[in-house]
């Protein structure tokens, strides 16, 4: 009889903890997942509504725009234009999004890190000092200056930066292995170009 028993707390156990968990198939259904805002002809998943795939498009799995430099006319000199899921629905459920990172000359990316989401970033032009720092208790500080051709990897919720040390604008595209990356800045963002005086006395203007 306590055979039975324990065999049915452990049962109730698994129960519950399969109620309270989300899981992921990595093994998707359909070709793609459009998101939609209007729920009368969608499904909801993962987040966003569906389009039906059949009534999908290819312009649903087209975006354009990210040839336009950004406005790095800002205290912090910098312009990061997302595309995520909200911009771009032919993300929805993919896993994928990207961006394009514009800096001025001595711009910076502030110190931030994305919860849900890994980054690579792709150095396409200009002169960038990159930095991560690793979690506790080692609080390591990895940093890499990067030239045109040059990749960096930011894994998932460590926090990082990026600082423009060259003369001249930089670009830099960057991928995330989620649709919806999400981005916490760990300093507050009004702070003014003056303040970045610490890092002109390694790399002089």
């Amino acid at each position: 009889m306590k055979g039975i028993h324990s065999i049915l707390i452990a049962f109730s156990l698994l129960a519950l903890a399969c109620s309270l968990a989300s899981a992921y198939d990595p093994s998707p259904l359909q070709d793609f997942c459009v998101a939609v805002k209007d729920i009368k002809n969608g499904v909801f998943v993962n987040g966003k509504f569906c389009k039906d795939p059949k009534l999908a498009v290819a312009e649903d799995l087209f975006f354009s725009g990210l040839n336009k430099q950004g406005n790095t006319a800002n205290p912090v000199g910098s312009n990061v234009t997302v595309v995520n899921v909200d911009a771009f629905p032919g993300l929805n459920t993919l896993g994928l999004s990207l961006a394009r990172v514009d800096f001025a000359p001595h711009g910076v990316n502030p110190p931030h890190f994305h919860p849900r989401g890994s980054e690579f970033l792709l150095l396409v032009e200009g002169t960038l000092y990159v930095a991560i720092v690793t979690s506790n208790p080692d609080n390591r500080l990895f940093t890499k200056i990067l030239n045109p051709g040059d990749v960096f990897v930011f894994p998932l919720g460590m926090i990082h930066f990026q600082f423009n040390i060259g003369k001249t604008a930089a670009v830099a595209f960057v991928g995330f292995n989620s649709q919806n990356f999400g981005r916490f800045d760990v300093t507050p963002y009004q702070f003014s170009m003056p303040e970045l005086t610490p890092f002109d006395q390694y790399f002089p203007k």
